[in-house]
């Protein structure tokens, strides 16, 4: 997660991921801070989390980033280590207006990477590669 996020909420993730590593803790219990640190996307990423939307690709090099399957069955690409979205909301309401944390998308990926619920695929670099280059191309 890195320096990304303001300390209040990096220190709830690392709660969560420590209950969950300990008990396998219900999120019920961090519901109300979730909502209140991270407003309204904080509800839809436990959606993502609980429809196991989360996928965390890597490659034989270890390079690794996230792919959302999001509410409108688009795929996004999420980079955690520099807390990025490809989807509109990230660069709208977090870039542009920075009225929010984050997005939903990048929400469900820390969300899953601290209760142990990201599914797992390893591709090829060229696979990698190409999932990259898409995600270029839409862009440009």
């Amino acid at each position: 997660m890195g320096s990304t996020l303001p300390a209040v909420a990096e220190e709830l993730l690392k709660e969560i991921r420590k209950a969950f590593q300990e008990t396998s803790h219900g999120i019920d219990t961090f519901s109300f801070r979730l909502k209140f640190i991270f407003g309204p996307c904080a509800v839809p990423a436990l959606d993502l989390v609980d429809q196991r939307s989360v996928t965390r690709v890597t490659s034989p090099s270890g390079r690794a980033l996230y792919q959302v399957l999001g509410s409108s069955g688009k795929l996004y690409t999420c980079y955690s280590s520099c807390h990025f979205c490809t989807c509109p909301a990230f660069g709208f309401s977090v870039l542009q207006k920075s009225e929010s944390l984050l997005c939903k998308h990048i929400l469900a990926v820390y969300l899953s990477q601290a209760m142990g619920a990201c599914q797992e695929l390893t591709v090829s670099e060229e696979q990698l590669t190409s999932i990259l280059l898409a995600e270029e191309e839409e862009d440009g």
